[in-house]
């Protein structure tokens, strides 16, 4: 009994005395951590999943172009641009105005001996302090020229970030109903296949009945697989579409959304005569090409702005004294107490009369490239009488388009039933059948394309004109 014992014992003491060893032989064996690709993909199907689980938050086109506004990394670099020239045109400004400072300095001077004077004839004292304030003004042509140069410049970055917020209303609106048209594409894709499946079983059924050749069947499945693979390629073409959106709109990735915007809408096409008056009137090129130009005058102005003179004013007020002090004291006899505190004012006329023709090079340079300025503004107005028939052109055949696209759609679907029953009937043939099959998905691609381009060539339009019409 206690030999049996003590094996037990001595079993139980090994175990335990062996135990670390064998955790830390399973921590060596434990597999490697996953790389971080792998952790990448697991993060993303975790929030695929939780996507897809909770509810989609609806996303009108007005929110996606306001979201997009605020997350466009393209968009905000512009108007950085924008806000950094009007700050440019602040600073020319307040260059034009008085400006104030306060400065304080010591000046010590080695003396000849005690009454005799000072070695540096330029200095006023042994000791002097300087404490004033300094009021300083410059009168020049040249600053009046470059503060309405920046103002222009400012003008004309601000008017080339109007041109990018319609350029991003163009992709915006792009990709948003193109997620519609996806959608509606992926419809027409389930419907295909669903009806290619039932005419495959139709088919099956008809030769158990002797009432169809087996090649009928033969066709009928080759279209039926043709027909899942068109509604795979559209599922995926929707899960591109939202991807597009979503990295467009969201600052972090986020596809928990749907879109709520009809596509199929009517949108009113304004009038010709409308279109023009406005994109004359406020179209963006034309106006950041006038003001360019504008602040290409007032560089030259500024350039020929040299031959003038320059007058400096300055008062001074504070102490300029042989001690720090607001009072001080005449010497005996006389005890005088008198004030320190005074003020003085200068002014200075500066005029350059010879410089070797830097002047005139730079007349001469800016000159040049006012010149450019006006050829890029003739180019400007040129591509906007281009653009102006071509955009329309294109809105006036989309929306024309657009309804016959649609009567096709709605006839392809009425053919495809009429002509699935005349096959059930005997009165029609498997390639009519298939043939029915293929226009519907066709004119529905179609029809879905068409409504996208009409919007997209509406969307065209404000990059003319300004006006957005209500989507």
């Amino acid at each position: 009994m206690n030999q049996h014992l003590s094996r037990i014992i001595a079993t139980l003491t090994v175990a335990i005395m062996s135990a670390p060893l064998l955790f830390a032989q399973k921590r060596l064996e434990a597999p490697a951590p996953r790389p971080l690709a792998m952790a990448v993909t697991m993060h993303a199907d975790t929030q695929a999943a939780d996507s897809s689980a909770n509810e989609r938050k609806p996303l009108t086109l007005q929110q996606a172009l306001a979201l997009a506004k605020q997350n466009s990394v393209q968009f905000q670099a512009v108007v950085t641009d924008s806000r950094v020239a009007q700050q440019d045109s602040r600073q020319a400004l307040a260059s034009l105005l008085p400006s104030a400072t306060f400065n304080t300095s010591a000046v010590y001077t080695q003396s000849i001996g005690p009454g005799l004077g000072i070695k540096f004839i330029a200095n006023n004292a042994v000791h002097e302090y300087i404490s004033q304030g300094n009021v300083h003004e410059v009168l020049d042509a040249a600053s009046v020229a470059t503060y309405r140069r920046a103002a222009a410049l400012a003008a004309a970055s601000k008017a080339r970030a109007d041109i990018a917020a319609r350029g991003l209303v163009v992709t915006v609106v792009q990709n948003y109903f193109a997620v519609s048209a996806a959608e509606q594409k992926l419809e027409a894709a389930k419907r295909t296949a669903d009806e290619g499946q039932k005419f495959h079983q139709l088919t099956q059924d008809l030769e158990k009945g002797g009432e169809a050749a087996h090649s009928d069947v033969i066709k009928a499945e080759l279209q039926s697989q043709d027909r899942k693979r068109q509604l795979q390629e559209a599922q995926l073409s929707l899960l591109n579409a939202r991807l597009n959106l979503a990295i467009l709109v969201f600052p972090d990735f986020n596809d928990n959304f749907t879109v709520v915007d009809d596509l199929h809408a009517p949108v009113a096409l304004p009038t010709r005569a409308e279109f023009e008056a406005q994109a004359a009137r406020d179209n963006p090129d034309i106006r950041a090409a006038l003001l360019t130009l504008k602040a290409a005058d007032q560089e030259v102005s500024a350039a020929r702005a040299g031959y003038l003179p320059t007058i400096t004013l300055d008062y001074f007020y504070g102490i300029d004294a042989t001690r720090y002090a607001v009072n001080s004291t005449l010497p005996p006899p006389d005890n005088t107490k008198y004030s320190n505190v005074g003020s003085a004012a200068t002014a200075a006329f500066s005029w350059e009369l010879w410089n070797w023709g830097t002047t005139q090079s730079r007349i001469t340079q800016a000159e040049l490239r006012r010149t450019q300025t006006k050829r890029e503004l003739s180019l400007a107005q040129r591509t906007l009488l281009s653009e102006m028939r071509s955009l329309y052109a294109e809105t006036e055949t989309a929306l024309e388009e657009l309804s016959g696209l649609q009567r096709s759609a709605e006839l392809a679907s009425d053919s495809l039933r009429l002509t699935t029953l005349r096959y059930k009937n005997g009165e029609a043939t498997v390639l009519e059948v298939v043939d029915a099959q293929t226009t519907f998905a066709t004119a529905n691609a179609g029809y879905q394309d068409g409504a996208v381009r009409y919007r997209v060539a509406l969307a065209d339009l404000q990059t003319l004109t300004g006006v957005l019409t209500n989507p």
